[in-house]
């Protein structure tokens, strides 16, 4: 049965110490990332077996499997981007003067463009339009539906119309200025998984992440039928209804760090309340407490949309994030009982670990996922899920496909 939400006083707020710092700068240590490498040789745990049938186990890498370039590492803001961070910084101003659902969603998706490519404030590197994105904002909030801790449209839009003007644009510049940097990674992306082509400038404005004439299509041609990262022991169930995000950095961080830190340590640094987590917050606090957003793993972590992913895409993503950057996917679905036959009831926006793939020639492909929500831990009469799920791939894609935010953390 749907749960209740918890009364806003009870939120946990972000602590002021926990501000937002360069993407340079990382608590853990050369030691602390040597010990995450170690954890990642150790052998895994079993992993339960899903109800497609998919069975768990390490599968060596063939030896024509592609290779696994570094990630792109974090670029320079030019004069240029930090004139649009300014301009849409300022054009928040709007949002004093909304009155009413529309327009406060109209004036909470704004985008810059940096490099050709689109960032929108709280959907991440996109080719939809803003107006699309405001009314995927705008849309209500499906109802009667158990709320595992992501924020929803209700919740983006009650918190930008409660943050004062400084706070806002504290909060959009340090997002602005984080994506700016990331560019580059996400051209790469887009030609690595889409087969879009660089800009004839790409290699003079990003030398270090050049790829020396290799095709976008050399990417991804071979794969191992199936691979993992992560040791299970770190997956553990949240602790309140509203944590998924907290969970699901738990374990991102405790894999990277070495070192488990409480759920409430994370919520505090992602900001979550009782309303939940957003994306935005998820990515950066990957980029500012794990290793892997270093360039030797998956480059700083961006927010993308998928709406214009096929499947087939999407799961290239999955596995070049996997096996070439040995670094977790934050995933981000909406929580059906049509996609996730282990649910009770239907729920909410949601984020799970993505941490393996399998190819299944046999059958249908599977993604390996942690899942933090148990449902029997807040109503015992609901039947238990497991943290180590392997499950249908394109499920998992609808899923993320029918979140009205239709994004990912990369």
């Amino acid at each position: 049965m749907p749960l209740p939400r918890l009364l806003p006083g009870l939120a946990h707020q972000i602590a002021g110490g926990d501000q937002p710092r360069p993407l340079w700068r990382h608590p853990a240590t050369i030691a602390a990332a040597a010990l995450a490498l170690t954890l990642g040789a150790v052998p895994f745990l079993p992993d339960s077996s899903g109800d497609d049938g998919s069975r768990p186990g390490g599968i060596a890498p063939a030896a024509d499997a592609t290779p696994a370039p570094s990630g792109a590492g974090p670029g320079e803001v030019t004069p240029e981007m930090q004139a649009e961070i300014d301009r849409v910084v300022a054009a928040g101003s709007r949002l004093d003067r909304a009155q009413g659902r529309t327009a406060t969603a109209d004036a909470s998706v704004r985008c810059a463009t940096f490099e050709g490519q689109r960032y929108c404030l709280g959907f991440g590197w996109t080719h939809q339009s803003r107006k699309a994105l405001a009314a995927r904002l705008d849309a209500p909030t499906p109802a009667g539906r158990e709320q595992t801790g992501d924020l929803d449209a209700d919740g983006l839009l009650a918190r930008a119309s409660r943050r004062t003007s400084t706070e806002r644009a504290e909060a959009e510049r340090a997002e602005l200025t984080a994506a700016a940097r990331a560019v580059g990674k996400v051209w790469l992306l887009r030609h690595e998984i889409q087969g879009v082509p660089l800009p004839d400038d790409f290699a003079q404005q990003h030398p270090d992440l050049a790829l020396d004439g290799v095709s976008a299509r050399t990417f991804g041609r071979k794969y191992p039928r199936k691979d993992k990262i992560l040791t299970s022991r770190v997956a553990r169930a949240q602790n309140e209804t509203w944590w998924c995000g907290p969970a699901t950095m738990q374990a991102i961080g405790w894999s990277s760090q070495g070192t488990r830190k409480t759920q409430s340590y994370w919520a505090r640094r992602l900001g979550t309340t009782s309303a939940g987590t957003s994306i935005t917050d998820m990515v950066r606090v990957v980029n500012n407490k794990t290793h892997y957003d270093a360039k030797r793993f998956a480059g700083p972590y961006v927010v993308l949309d998928i709406s214009d992913f096929s499947f087939r895409q999407w799961y290239r993503l999955m596995m070049r994030h996997i096996h070439d950057y040995r670094a977790p996917v934050v995933l981000h679905p909406v929580l059906l009982k049509q996609y996730y036959p282990y649910l009770d009831d239907d729920a909410s926006g949601h984020f799970q670990v993505g941490r393996g793939f399998d190819q299944n020639p046999g059958g249908n492909r599977q993604i390996g996922y942690f899942e933090p929500w148990d449902q029997s831990k807040f109503d015992p009469s609901e039947p238990a899920i497991s943290r180590v799920q392997w499950r249908n791939a394109y499920r998992s894609y609808r899923a993320n496909l029918d979140h009205f935010q239709r994004n990912v953390g990369v």
